[in-house]
């Protein structure tokens, strides 16, 4: 299909979440001097311009990243990302946003590679000119899912980012298969996968296939903005993270109320953070 362009999105409650742990996951590889390798199977555009006509249409940064952008003390996983768009934006003004490959470059090191996959015509030329130079990205355009067997197992360590539209319902399922068959080339690898909250049963059924591959050391981080059953659309989303830094699960404990707070949009907005698996 390829009608969805993340750009309506940016900024909203949804990549707040997915781009602190990616945040999180960047700093625990940068810790050790080995390099790593970074797949994205869904990069987007890389970066969106708050001010084009289709971020402007909705406004849904409105209601998610300029609230924290706005804020003081935040705990430190949030803050570190608030200040990382705001080194994007240096006169002030919140005017773009990162998608997930900028994210990570913001993390990369000269030793790191990052293989960025999109599938989308109209997208892909833009993330393509973001990086121009193979050395820092390689820029496939191309199904993404398909990358985990063309670039798995990588020569260093890896994390492997899956955040597909899921506006083919199949994807649902895809995303577990690309997992498994990930984790069978590179058991040792992280790998998040993001996935919306449009209904509990939905959200539920994909989390309980993830739980049944038997893969072990599996991470739940999920943060609603109101009731998951109500018909507003995307009433949150979540991430379910293979091979987690083993901070990840008390730093996101400690901040997720926070996120509650500023982001949740009435009283039956909330979190949860639990292993699907253990090690």
């Amino acid at each position: 299909m390829l009608s969805y362009r993340h750009i309506y999105h940016a900024g909203n409650h949804a990549d707040i979440l997915k781009h602190i742990i990616v945040s999180q996951i960047c700093q625990h590889f940068t810790k050790k001097e080995a390099p790593f390798f970074y797949l994205d199977t869904h990069a987007g555009i890389g970066e969106y311009s708050l001010e084009s006509d289709q971020a402007q249409k909705n406004k849904e940064f409105e209601s998610g990243i300029a609230k924290l952008v706005a804020q003081k003390n935040l705990p430190e996983p949030v803050a570190n990302f608030v200040k990382l768009v705001k080194s994007m934006n240096p006169n002030g003004a919140l005017l773009t946003y990162p998608g997930s490959p900028k994210v990570v470059a913001h993390y990369q090191r000269l030793k790191d590679k990052m293989h960025l996959c999109e599938l989308h015509p109209n997208d892909f030329p833009i993330l393509a000119s973001l990086f121009p130079h193979k050395r820092k990205a390689n820029v496939q355009k191309g199904d993404g899912f398909a990358a985990v067997k063309a670039t798995l197992p990588p020569q260093k360590r890896g994390f492997v980012l899956m955040d597909p539209p899921y506006e083919v319902k199949n994807d649902y399922q895809t995303v577990v298969d690309a997992l498994c068959d990930g984790h069978k080339r590179f058991s040792s690898g992280t790998y998040a996968i993001w996935y919306p909250v449009l209904s509990r049963q939905q959200a539920d059924s994909l989390i309980n296939a993830v739980k049944h591959t038997g893969i072990r050391n599996i991470l739940l981080v999920e943060l609603l903005i109101r009731n998951a059953n109500a018909d507003k659309g995307m009433n949150g989303s979540g991430m379910i993270i293979v091979n987690p830094p083993w901070t990840l699960q008390v730093e996101a404990e400690q901040y997720l109320p926070t996120l509650t707070t500023l982001l949740g949009e009435d009283g039956e907005a909330g979190f949860q953070v639990r292993c699907i698996t253990p090690e």
